[in-house]
């Protein structure tokens, strides 16, 4: 391609409504262009890379034995009650009318209209395991699309879908998949960590997702170095070290606290750490008041604490609904409090001897332990890891990781099949639902985190198995002739071999300006022919990510592109 020929141009500085490495990048490159929030135009130069990374897919589902289809994107409404699915999704979800009043969606996902394809074509067990993938367009109306592709509310995803006629079967194919995803990033050039995960809106048992390091990522991946314990602040699990405290005869007793309202306030005007309190949190969920107790030093996972009251809907409660609800914001506990669903984290057994709130202004309460001293209706892990604690495996140190996900696999179970009626006969001639695993991959998400973790202060370092092109060939003081007809040749020579060139022609364009653009659009090899070079009889040749360029032969360019392609160019 020349230059000349691109539709996209570059900036020269960067867009003010960029807000991480890989947003501003692909927009200064000329790789897309914003239509509306969360809504992107793919140029030329961004979907030849987006091809490449569907062709490596494609590659790696066939091989994991996967028959391609494609689904619609515009599905009935109905679909999405029938499962329940609608009100999980919420907001998120596109629903419009046809001009008939008929509700439907456009699909942020596929799992109902795959259910029913299945279900039409599968009869017994030996139609299964059966793997299904689409590459196709999704929509979710996210309510702060951010970050150019990193969440956005059109997008492309690969999502796959098994068939298996129980879980040792969907625990084959799920690993089948696991070790797919393997393939395809390592494919791509991107070092990812697999981690244990939540499955969020798409239901299901065990759940992975793989997320791509980066100081950028809007996810925190938990590890353990001694053991490789990886998971999503999400889903992560620690152990917490135990509050020091007494061993919990101490008698409950009435302190003032005037003003404090706050665990670092209350636990500075009374001299204890906060681990030797307990904070209230209330919370909304479907509706409903709810009260949350956790040890003060510990933040509330929402997402745990969701998963744990089975609710659509979880937000903080507003002053109106606490006032409502009698409960006395910064001095609260659970403490002779009734009436009202209590959550607690076992962080509460951590210690003994809790401050907590006596449920009256600027009053506390010492000498607080459960249960002697209040009861909850439901006691399980809500509190969200944070780096320092301790591994639930081994016991060493967790530290914690900044990540964009860029793939996800679910464990279904038969969820989906019993609501939609999905089943096949086993062979004793009994009529089974199918046990199903969901398998995702943005797309065009994973094309973003590869540039936001692959890039420098002068533009993107394309891994080059995803680059738009190999090679980036620059022509200087195109008005000589002799330089023309030299770097042209050279195009020839590189297009006959099979290589990927594409090649700056501008002719009005100063070497600065050449340069700049072509670390900006990060492309593997860069080949310089100018009058001293040609002088010489030679062409320069570097690798985006090299300190320095070496020449070759003029007639050995391609050679050259190969060599440094071969050494990570």
């Amino acid at each position: 391609m020349r230059f000349t020929r691109m539709v996209s141009r570059t900036l020269r500085f960067d867009p003010p409504e960029a807000e991480t490495a890989s947003h501003r990048l692909m927009l200064r490159a000329g790789l897309m262009q914003q239509v509306a929030a969360g809504v992107y135009s793919y140029l030329p130069l961004a979907l030849r890379s987006l091809r490449k990374i569907e062709g490596i897919i494609r590659e790696e589902m066939d091989a994991a034995g996967g028959q391609e289809l494609m689904l619609p994107a515009l599905q009935p409404l109905e679909l999405w009650e029938q499962t329940g699915r609608r009100a999980a999704f919420g907001d998120n979800l596109f629903a419009l009318q046809d001009r008939r009043g008929r509700p439907m969606a456009l699909a942020p996902t596929h799992e109902e209209v795959i259910t029913n394809v299945v279900k039409s074509n599968v009869q017994s067990y030996r139609d299964l395991p059966l793997l299904l993938y689409q590459i196709q367009t999704k929509f979710r109306d996210e309510p702060r699309p951010r970050a150019g592709l990193i969440r956005v509310r059109e997008f492309d995803m690969k999502d796959a879908y098994s068939f298996n006629a129980d879980d040792a079967s969907l625990d084959e194919s799920y690993q089948a998949m696991a070790q797919a995803y393997r393939n395809i990033f390592r494919r791509c050039g991107l070092p990812v960590l697999m981690a244990e995960a939540d499955s969020g809106a798409i239901g299901g048992k065990d759940s992975h997702e793989f997320l791509l390091p980066t100081d950028t990522g809007e996810d925190t991946v938990i590890t353990c170095p001694n053991c490789r314990y990886t998971a999503n602040a999400e889903k992560a699990e620690s152990v917490v070290p135990r509050y020091g405290g007494d061993t919990g005869d101490a008698p409950l007793r009435e302190v003032a606290t005037p003003g404090v309202k706050t665990i670092a306030a209350l636990a500075e005007f009374l001299g204890v750490p906060e681990a030797g309190t307990l904070k209230a949190v209330f919370y909304m969920a479907d509706g409903e008041p709810v009260f949350v107790t956790i040890r003060g030093d510990l933040e509330v996972n929402e997402v745990k604490l969701k998963n744990a009251l089975h609710c659509d809907e979880l937000r903080f409660a507003e002053d109106g609904e606490v006032q409502a609800a009698g409960l006395v914001a910064g001095s609260a506990s659970a403490v002779g409090i009734s009436g009202i669903r209590k959550v607690a984290d076992p962080s509460i057994e951590s210690g003994a001897n809790f401050v907590v709130g006596a449920n009256k202004p600027d009053t506390h309460l010492t000498g607080a332990n459960y249960p002697r001293d209040f009861q909850v209706d439901i006691l399980t892990d809500i509190a969200l890891v944070q780096p320092g604690q301790l591994c639930v495996r081994c016991g060493h140190g967790l530290e914690a990781t900044r990540g964009v996900e860029v793939g996800h696999i679910f464990k279904l179970g038969t969820f989906f099949s019993e609501t939609l009626g999905a089943t096949y006969l086993d062979a004793e001639g009994r009529n089974l639902p199918i046990t199903m695993g969901c398998y995702g991959i943005g797309v065009g998400r994973l094309l973003a985190a590869a540039i936001e973790q692959n890039h420098d202060e002068r533009g993107i370092v394309f891994p080059h198995p995803i680059a738009p092109y190999q090679a980036h060939l620059v022509g200087l003081n195109l008005s000589n002739a002799e330089v023309a007809e030299a770097a042209d040749a050279l195009y020839g020579q590189l297009n006959a071999a099979g290589i990927e060139t594409l090649y700056d022609d501008r002719p009005d364009q100063a070497a600065g300006v050449k340069f700049n653009d072509a670390d900006l659009l990060g492309l593997p090899v860069r080949l310089v022919v100018s009058p001293r070079n040609l002088r010489d009889g030679v062409v320069e040749v570097k690798g985006r990510a090299d300190e320095a360029a070496v020449t070759a032969p003029l007639g050995e360019g391609a050679e050259a592109v190969r060599a440094r392609l071969a050494g990570g160019g």
